[in-house]
């Protein structure tokens, strides 16, 4: 069974966007969006519902420069993507599907199938995945910057007990923390 990701980049206030729904205070370093890369490569599949996939379908036409944005956009193109809207009414990217809504049995026998790591992206459908038990790590990737108001990371009523596996520090401020969850405190 392949283990599910909540992978998030956030503000230290656990927003992921502002109030106004811009998130470019979030643009990564080059050091930053290399490592980022690095956990990329090990992705199957990626899990978004509607808002965060729309954010991320750039990846899909983004330029293959040689920097580490183009490596980045080739990671991504090259993993599988499930989408979960009431709304959409097709995807067009490569290696996407869209489902019309959250399924936990569904998402279970994708894990239990899958022979790579899956992540959700999204705090709307991460709320469903955490409420679900079917988190196996949580990821959390922090931005230097608090913005005061925007979607939080973890929904209201969360509880969650973590086992901190992995942190890292980079000279620009962000930090990665990597953390096993270990079921209700």
């Amino acid at each position: 069974m392949a283990p599910l990701t909540a992978f998030f980049t956030c503000s230290l206030d656990l927003r992921l966007t502002d109030g106004d729904g811009r998130f470019d205070w979030a643009e990564p370093p080059e050091d930053v969006h290399a490592f980022a890369n690095d956990l990329e490569r090990t992705v199957g599949t990626h899990l978004y519902g509607r808002r965060m996939w729309e954010t991320m379908r750039y990846w899909a036409t983004a330029p293959d420069d040689g920097s580490v944005e183009g490596e980045y956009g080739r990671l991504w193109r090259r993993a599988d993507h499930v989408v979960f809207s009431t709304t959409l009414d097709a995807v067009d990217v490569p290696r996407t599907r869209l489902e019309r809504r959250f399924d936990a049995d569904a998402v279970r026998r994708l894990k239990a199938a899958a022979t790579a790591p899956l992540t959700i992206g999204g705090a709307g459908i991460a709320a469903h995945v955490f409420a679900t038990g079917l988190v196996d790590e949580l990821q959390l990737l922090l931005v230097p910057v608090v913005v005061g108001e925007g979607p939080r990371v973890l929904p209201d009523g969360a509880r969650l007990g973590l086992e901190l596996l992995e942190q890292r520090t980079f000279p620009a401020g962000w930090v990665h923390l990597r953390y096993a969850v270990a079921g209700r405190p």
